[in-house]
């Protein structure tokens, strides 16, 4: 039984993802995540994706988004990245479904200081739901990880309670990532940050989960966004199966 046999070809949402996720996990294999800047990456992310047969989430940063949108837009308030999410999520939505794999339409990592890019993101998944019963991305990032745990699960709760009755994912980050990526800089962080406690996994968990079944929780295990020397990064994959036996 093949991919397509358990979701559709295109953009994907809800239910769909979850069958996705579980059916990545049952047969071992990676959904690979492709942050695109214009039409002309989104294509080339698909016609990949279609030759070597796998499904494929393709993704918008901050930045990235706003490149998407145009150099000539302000950003004031996040204005252009709102702008170029929303127009590369009509673009994926318009040709995903003709390269025959399913795709997770996903937003990256949204710190304290971009949730005006978020807020606008959810604001086009809500009006999108409203004519068409699904949002208009699959799923956002949402990343406090900067913050207090407290104040992280507190809005990330909220946040969830927002996307939940559309079956929109979140994802949220507890632990953080080194390196840096669209102005948030941890190139400098103590180096334990970058290793996230089952006890931290488990506190997002409980706060999460009663709400609705559609979130992930990105762990850190190491990881770091940047090129580094060999032995300069130090990555604990099995950190992750600890949290699961957690």
């Amino acid at each position: 039984m093949g991919v397509l046999d358990i979701v559709s070809a295109g953009v994907i949402t809800g239910d769909s993802v979850k069958k996705l996720f579980d059916y990545a996990q049952e047969h071992k294999f990676a959904i690979p995540a492709i942050n695109c800047t214009s039409s002309s990456t989104v294509n080339a992310a698909l016609e990949a994706a279609r030759d070597q047969k796998t499904p494929l989430i393709i993704q918008f940063s901050n930045g990235g988004a706003a490149f998407y949108a145009g150099k000539g837009i302000d950003n004031k308030n996040q204005q252009a990245s709102i702008l170029g999410s929303i127009a590369g999520a009509y673009h994926v939505r318009a040709v995903a479904k003709h390269y025959g794999v399913p795709v997770v339409l996903h937003s990256d990592h949204c710190a304290r200081e971009l949730l005006p890019w978020l807020d606008g993101m959810l604001a086009a998944d809500e009006a999108y739901f409203k004519e068409h019963g699904e949002p208009l991305f699959s799923s956002h990032m949402i990343d406090l990880s900067a913050d207090p745990k407290e104040e992280n699960i507190r809005i990330t709760k909220e946040y969830f309670e927002r996307c939940a009755p559309m079956k929109l994912w979140l994802e949220m980050e507890i632990g953080i990532t080194g390196g840096e990526e669209d102005g948030v800089n941890n190139e400098s962080a103590d180096k334990d940050m970058l290793y996230t406690p089952s006890e931290d996994v488990y506190e997002v968990y409980q706060a999460l989960a009663p709400i609705a079944p559609y979130f992930s929780i990105a762990a850190a295990f190491g990881n770091v966004h940047g090129v580094y020397k060999p032995g300069n990064v130090v990555l604990r994959p099995e950190l992750l199966e600890q949290h699961q036996q957690y």
